[in-house]
């Protein structure tokens, strides 16, 4: 039995307006999530800033309170703790704060913030109390005699360290890092990363170690998961998910860590189109109005390249359309014509600026699709952007757009969501490397 299970967490924020506070959608911050920590082992949860990482953590903490889901830790469901129970369970499980400059109370002691959770969980005895902080810190690299000193008397890694401290003081077993080393320099980073491996050791800690830094995670985490738009879209042992990433989005999270190498800098995946909101996020798989892998439309052949800029098309049609006054501004800044008037352009030379400005090639390398193509530009030319749209929606429908892709176990301990096998995905992440 695993230390920590988490099955089907959900948290999601109401959207309200007006005086009756009215609620008119929901932003779906996580959206049923599922992943186990075990004993002794440190398990990262990684992805780009607003993906929904650290609300998972403050929810399975019930920091803040999830809409649903189970999280289960030494095979108790905490969702139904009451507060007691709650009380006794956060004695077991600790969290590191992001922002170490903000973490700390700046009229206590750092002693007295260590010594905090202590005196919460009913230690009473003051000497005692102290003895344990001194030890703390002399375990993360300080002196006991910084106790006595606050917050401002210290660098953001010494107050790292001593937030590690802090988490120690009730002696958990389980321990959730939220971006840990973000705000830390390079070389602070290294020690802290290793200090909290280190003190994994002696401990026997169990860790959830939320990231966007690619690098961290594989350095300290056994396992990963990949998180977009609140959902894990990839999860595996790391040196696996890191070597062959079986999802798209993996795989260009894996072409942004930064290399030694100047030949193969630049070199990463670009991913293009528009980052969908959580409030609405798109249907199918929530990640193909960015995937460079995304799936054609039966029946049609194009340049892989030059149909994902077509979908980037589809997506601005479908949410607030092609601005034509922008694009003749911009024809104008570019060239010597003096209008900025789409009504001074022919049908022709608007559907050019529509095609420069994502940029879709003159052919896409299959004649049927570039007469689609061609048909749905003119329609945003004239102004009937909903004809194109319905074009390009009835003609270039892909299966990415239409149904969620299934979980699929790899093997144990390994899976992905994605409607493209892992050939595929790497093929696609070998040539954008």
């Amino acid at each position: 039995m695993s230390l920590l299970e988490v099955e089907g967490l959900t948290k999601h924020y109401p959207v309200t307006q007006g005086v009756l506070k009215r609620e008119v959608s929901r932003v779906r911050a996580v959206d049923g999530i599922d992943f186990d920590v075990e004993r002794g082992e440190t398990v990262g949860i990684v992805g780009e800033s607003g993906c929904g990482k650290s609300t998972a953590a403050t929810s399975l903490l019930r920091i803040e309170e999830p809409t649903d889901g189970v999280v289960r830790f030494d095979g108790d469901d905490i969702t139904d703790y009451g507060k007691a129970d709650l009380k006794r369970f956060r004695r077991r499980a600790q969290m590191i704060f992001q922002n170490p400059k903000s973490s700390f109370d700046p009229r206590m002691s750092m002693g007295d913030s260590v010594a905090e959770p202590l005196k919460i969980h009913g230690m009473s005895d003051p000497n005692r109390r102290r003895a344990i902080v001194e030890d703390l810190l002399e375990r993360v690299g300080l002196s006991a005699d910084d106790a006595d000193r606050y917050p401002h008397e210290f660098s953001g890694g010494q107050k790292q360290r001593i937030a590690l401290a802090r988490a120690l003081s009730v002696n958990p077993d389980f321990i959730v890092a939220d971006e840990p080393v973000s705000a830390l320099d390079v070389s602070i980073k290294s020690e802290i990363l290793s200090l909290m491996e280190d003190l994994q050791e002696q401990f026997d800690l169990a860790v959830l170690l939320i990231s966007h830094d690619m690098g961290v995670v594989r350095q300290v985490c056994d396992r990963v998961n990949v998180m977009y738009l609140g959902e894990i879209v990839e999860s595996g042992p790391t040196e696996e998910v890191f070597e062959n990433p079986q999802h798209p989005y993996t795989a260009a999270l894996m072409s942004s860590v930064p290399t030694p190498d100047p030949r193969k800098r630049g070199m990463g995946t670009e991913l293009t189109g528009d980052v969908p909101s959580p409030s609405n996020p798109p249907e199918g798989c929530r990640f193909h109005t960015r995937c460079p892998a995304v799936i054609q439309p039966e029946g049609y052949d194009m340049d892989q390249s030059a149909w994902r800029n077509v979908v980037d098309l589809k997506t601005r049609l479908r949410n607030e359309g092609v601005d034509l006054e922008a694009l003749a501004e911009q024809h104008a800044a570019e060239t010597d014509d003096e209008s900025t008037d789409p009504a001074d352009y022919g049908t022709d030379e608007l559907a050019d600026m529509a095609r420069e400005e994502f940029d879709i090639p003159a052919q896409l390398g299959d004649p049927g699709a570039d007469d689609v193509l061609e048909r749905a530009l003119d329609s945003v030319a004239t102004g009937d952007q909903d004809e194109a749209q319905a074009l390009l929606d009835r003609e270039f429908a892909t299966v990415c757009e239409r149904e969620e892709p299934p979980r699929q176990q790899i093997h144990d301990g390994r899976s992905s969501a994605c409607h493209l096998d892992g050939e595929t995905v790497g093929a696609v992440a070998l040539s954008d490397d």
